[in-house]
């Protein structure tokens, strides 16, 4: 019996430091992004990469850091998660700081100011933000978009998609009448799509910034740091500049 205690001990033991070092800062000379890689220009594919305005700044980050980046691509409503349980270092998919996401981790300070937008078809009656009260509207799934028309308008019937362009695609479909998205992405998908127009007026103003565990405070510090640093080089509006024409 005494034996059969001790194992069980050992076994509880092992357990409780596989558990800690899962949760334990990374030291491998790695920093690890979650991204969403659907979501021009801030993220997305070329040639088998992901590029944007979100990795090649998360990439002047890392540089700062002396770290290698790894940048994971996955849904966006996972990265939130991934960030808390610290599979992941840092969050970057141009993500605005809620009080939502604030309960569940820390946020840089912003990055840069986004607006969230309506797409239409180019006949659509729709003007304006109002009315889209009883209207069947697409969002991509845990974004802010979707998170303002779910409470603003809850007879609106909201279709989540996990990505950006699928909302868009429902839209030119007319399985729903407008789709509410970031700016620059919109942009991206009108342009890729004839007959599909974004309303004059913004729908929010909102920051974009980098999530990070509550328990990497560290990190934070030093992500916040290089933020400053870049800001006032001028590298990091060279890279907005860079994929973001002034018009």
């Amino acid at each position: 019996m005494k034996h059969l205690k001790k194992l069980i001990l050992i076994v509880l033991a092992m357990s409780i430091l596989f558990a800690m070092s899962a949760c334990a800062r990374r030291d491998d000379g790695k920093l690890i992004m979650a991204t969403n890689a659907a979501f021009p220009p801030y993220e997305y594919y070329e040639n088998g990469v992901i590029v944007g305005i979100d990795a090649e700044i998360a990439q002047a980050i890392a540089d700062k850091l002396g770290l290698e980046l790894v940048i994971e691509d996955m849904e966006f409503g996972s990265i939130i998660t991934a960030v808390q349980s610290r599979k992941v270092d840092m969050g970057m998919a141009g993500m605005t700081i809620t009080k939502e996401r604030l309960v569940s981790v820390n946020f840089s300070t912003p990055y840069t100011t986004a607006s969230q937008v309506i797409i239409v078809k180019e006949n659509s009656n729709i003007t304006g933000p109002d009315d889209l009260a009883d209207k069947s509207v697409g969002v991509q799934e845990s974004t802010t978009g979707d998170i303002y028309i779910t409470d603003e308008y809850p007879d609106a019937d909201v279709q989540r998609y996990s990505k950006g362009v699928e909302a868009v695609q429902a839209l030119i479909q007319g399985k729903v009448v407008a789709v509410v998205i970031d700016s620059e992405p919109a942009k991206v998908f009108v342009k890729q799509n004839s007959g599909l127009k974004i309303l004059p007026e913004a729908y929010t103003i909102e920051d974009y910034a980098i999530a990070v565990s509550k328990k990497n405070k560290d990190l934070l510090e030093k992500i916040n740091t290089a933020l400053a640093e870049l800001t006032a080089d001028g590298t990091i509006k060279s890279i907005i500049d860079k994929y973001i024409s002034a018009d």
